[in-house]
């Protein structure tokens, strides 16, 4: 593995850090000017990535930042890269709740930073960011390492090297896509943990136990202990 993908969660720490430190002065670069340092790019011009880790938004969280930027403003600029195939268009590599509450709050431009990646990078710094803030929840996360392996040939510990977690945080995370599809739309609504849903892998019937776990209330020790003796 490259120095430039052992460091990855580092330079994204840079990145981000450079983009909040730059504010767009008056009359910033618009989308034909040089790239490097923060820009206003019409927001009609920057698209999501359908690539992105992070699928769930609640519409919650994206109103609460939509109100802080009618106030404040873009506060950090997105992360872009040049849409492949589309002069003058950007595609989101960091930054999508942004983009999405500046378009709620009726911005018609928003602050960039333009740079150059693949789309290993890409899927790589979008993972990173969302693990780093606690963006993803686990069964997105567990898809996100699966799209790495799968489509880039990055081993368990390769991943884990990238994302910053150690290898048997990936393979125990990669083991909830064993579940049945409707446990996973439980986690990936917020109706179930991923303790929960560890609690749950092992038992024969997961997705029957989900439904009374959720229907309960119970806590993870609790759905532990109905896994044990739903299988006894």
């Amino acid at each position: 593995m490259s120095e430039r993908q052992r460091g990855l969660g580092r330079g994204l720490s840079a990145l981000l850090e450079e983009a909040a430190a730059e504010v767009p002065a008056a009359g910033a670069e618009a989308s034909g000017g040089p790239r490097g340092g923060v820009r206003e790019i019409p927001i009609e011009h920057v698209f999501r990535n359908p690539d992105q880790p992070r699928k769930v938004f609640t519409e919650a969280e994206v109103d609460e930042l939509a109100a802080s930027i009618r106030e404040k403003g873009v506060l950090q600029p997105i992360l872009v890269r040049p849409k492949p195939g589309e002069e003058g268009h950007f595609q989101i590599v960091a930054g999508e709740r942004r983009w999405r509450a500046a378009q709620r709050a009726g911005l018609h431009a928003v602050p960039v930073i333009v740079r150059e990646f693949n789309d290993l990078e890409v899927l790589e710094i979008g993972i990173v960011e969302n693990v780093q803030r606690a963006d993803l929840n686990a069964i997105e996360e567990a898809l996100a390492y699966r799209a790495l392996m799968d489509r880039f040939g990055r081993t368990q510990d390769a991943v884990a090297q990238v994302v910053g977690k150690s290898r048997s945080h990936v393979a125990n995370t990669l083991r909830l896509l064993a579940l049945p599809e409707a446990v996973q739309d439980h986690v990936l609504g917020g109706r179930l943990s991923a303790g929960h849903a560890r609690a749950l892998a092992t038992a024969s019937d997961p997705a029957g136990l989900a439904e009374r776990v959720i229907a309960e209330g119970m806590s993870v020790r609790q759905a532990e202990a109905l896994a044990r003796s739903a299988d006894r």
